[in-house]
């Protein structure tokens, strides 16, 4: 008889791990500490609350982020068909109403026969087989347990969620729909343009505003692809201006011609009632955001629904604390999502699917599964749990971390395209081999 597995932590990780589990007839237990203790981050008790942006990336075949998302199509993910479900138009990027999403991925768990939700917090490992996935907000006396298990190998890093506006409150004389390159789905973005003078006045004012946490930071505090606004602006005048305000293929309707900058605007809901900064992670504070803010052209009678807020999130340093499945040594305890380093809603995703592989093969007496180092979470994850990775950080999917091809093509695009084929070939031959752990379970992409 197969031993309940706790799960701590019900969000994307912690959510895919339960129902990955439970499809496969294991009991679990689901701890959730939310609404009893919540998170900085946090605002409602749902499973797979989107704390920041309400993007999960590309779909686009050729790209890191693509890949991974036929990859776990492939393995019979389950928050990713919800995702697709409860979509908003963002051009070539999956991106979710996140309370649709949300709701969705509670009544998914709570529904499931073998899943028992507990609302509490967790302050210890527990003793039996046990993933945990509480998150880089994991709770103080949780993080506290588990660094204790796996010494001193722990670190942590700065985070940031940008603003969101509401819709009636953006004019729409000025703001323009607009997707930033050629492609489907353009006009799924509205474009904010600034002229010359516009933006240089909205850097000054940028950069001098007041800060929550009132110092420079330095590049090892900061996760780089979540980084305030605020902090990128530091660097260099231009910097927002060829990054998060880039104007390329843009044309302001108002002129004929493209904009000096532009700040670009993305749908929350399917309502398109709500719209975030896109890029616009930041540390000040919320009257400095309502001032500088609204200097944006189309934004200076902004309605801020949710101001942006900074966080102090942690992460384990995974390849020298954790063993090749990302277990605590000497223990039946996993670690899964951005706790361990992985970076990305995705990669959360499918680090919780990878965690109810391990541990469903532990308790069942099959042997670990090795994913393809080829494809973008095999490697993702060969990254995360090599011992001779220095000066582990935060990482996303990306064809950096990828073996080279033999023979590669001298186009860049050729290669990703190469690379990409290679991924998909191979996870789609790891899954055909790997029935032990996937029959049953849906794989409509794999051939």
């Amino acid at each position: 008889m197969q031993q309940t597995v706790d799960v701590v932590g019900a969000g994307l990780a912690g959510s895919e791990c339960a129902l990955q589990l439970a499809d496969r007839g294991v009991r679990v237990r689901l701890h959730e500490q939310r609404p009893v203790h919540m998170s900085p981050a946090h605002h409602t008790d749902r499973f797979a609350e989107l704390v920041c942006s309400n993007s999960l990336k590309s779909t686009k075949p050729e790209t890191a982020a693509g890949v991974l998302k036929w990859e776990l199509d492939a393995m019979g993910c389950r928050l990713l068909p919800i995702a697709q479900e409860c979509s908003v138009p963002a051009g070539g990027a999956l991106a979710v109403d996140r309370e649709k999403f949300s709701d969705a991925v509670t009544n998914a768990v709570v529904s499931h026969p073998l899943i028992e939700v507990v609302r509490e917090e967790v302050t210890r490992i527990p003793e039996g087989p046990s993933v945990i996935a509480a998150g880089p907000l994991c709770s103080d006396a949780l993080f506290k347990a588990i660094s204790e298990a796996v010494g001193e190998g722990s670190m942590s890093f700065f985070d940031a969620a940008a603003p969101i506006v509401s819709a009636e409150s953006i004019d729409r004389s000025i703001a323009f729909s607009q997707s930033r390159y050629e492609g489907g789905g353009a006009g799924d973005y509205l474009n904010c343009p600034l002229e010359r003078d516009e933006y240089d006045a909205f850097v000054d004012a940028l950069l001098s505003a007041e800060r929550v946490i009132a110092r420079d930071f330095e590049q090892k505090d900061l996760f780089c692809a979540c980084q305030p606004i605020e902090e990128v602006a530091r660097t260099g005048h231009d910097s927002i201006r060829f990054g998060a305000l880039k104007p390329v293929g843009l044309t302001d309707p108002r002129t004929g011609h493209r904009p000096w900058a532009a700040v670009q605007l993305r749908a929350e809901n399917a309502q398109r009632t709500a719209y975030n900064l896109v890029g616009f992670q930041t540390n000040l504070t919320w009257p400095e955001q309502r001032r500088v803010f609204r200097m944006i052209p189309g934004l200076a009678q902004a309605e801020f629904l949710r101001y942006g807020v900074m966080h102090r999130n942690s992460f384990v340093d995974s390849p020298h604390a954790l063993d090749a499945t990302f277990a605590i040594p000497g223990t039946h305890t996993r670690l899964a999502g951005q706790i361990t380093g992985t970076e990305g809603y995705v990669e959360a995703i499918a680090s919780g699917l990878l965690a109810a592989l391990n541990t469903y093969a532990e308790t069942s007496g099959l042997t670990y599964p090795v994913l393809p180092h080829t494809g973008a979470l095999g490697s993702l994850v060969a990254y995360a749990t090599n011992p001779a990775t220095v000066g582990y950080q935060p990482m996303h999917v990306n064809f950096g971390l990828v073996p080279p091809l033999e023979d590669a093509p001298r186009r860049k695009d050729d290669r990703r395209r190469r690379m990409a084929e290679r991924a998909r070939n191979d996870m789609a031959a790891f899954v055909r081999a790997r029935q032990d752990l996937f029959a049953g379970i849906g794989q409509e992409s794999v051939s």
